[in-house]
C-alpha cells in the first residue's frame, strides 16, 4: 500500500509539473519568417498567432499573389517552430513519446 502511496504522489507531482509547463508554453515565442525576412510571424507555444509585420516592399499591388504566399509560409514556419518548441518542452515529461491531446 506505501509503494501505491508514493506512486500516486509522483504521478500528481508530474501531472502539476506537465501543467506549469504548459502554461509556459502560452508564455513563449517564436518567429518565422519568409521572403528573406520582408513578413515575420509571432506564434506562441500554444501555436497561436501573436502578431504579423509586413516591409512595405513585400506588398506589391500587381502582385497580392506573391503576398499571400509569403504570409502563409511564415504562418507555417511559425507554427512548426511552437510544435517544435512543445514537444522539446513537453517530452520531459513523457520520454519522448507522442501522447495526443497533451499539448
Amino acid at each position: 500500500m506505501n509503494n501505491m502511496q508514493q506512486m500516486m504522489r509522483q504521478v500528481k507531482k508530474m501531472q502539476e509539473q506537465m501543467l506549469k509547463a504548459q502554461e509556459e508554453l502560452e508564455k513563449k515565442e517564436v518567429e518565422g519568417t519568409a521572403g528573406g525576412g520582408v513578413v515575420t510571424v509571432r506564434a506562441n507555444g500554444h501555436k497561436k498567432i501573436l502578431g504579423i509585420t509586413i516591409k512595405p516592399e513585400a506588398v506589391d499591388p500587381d502582385d497580392v499573389e506573391m503576398l499571400q504566399d509569403l504570409v502563409l509560409a511564415a504562418v507555417n514556419d511559425a507554427l512548426n517552430k511552437a510544435e517544435e518548441m512543445a514537444n522539446k518542452d513537453m517530452s520531459k515529461f513523457t520520454g519522448g513519446l507522442k501522447i495526443p491531446g497533451l499539448f
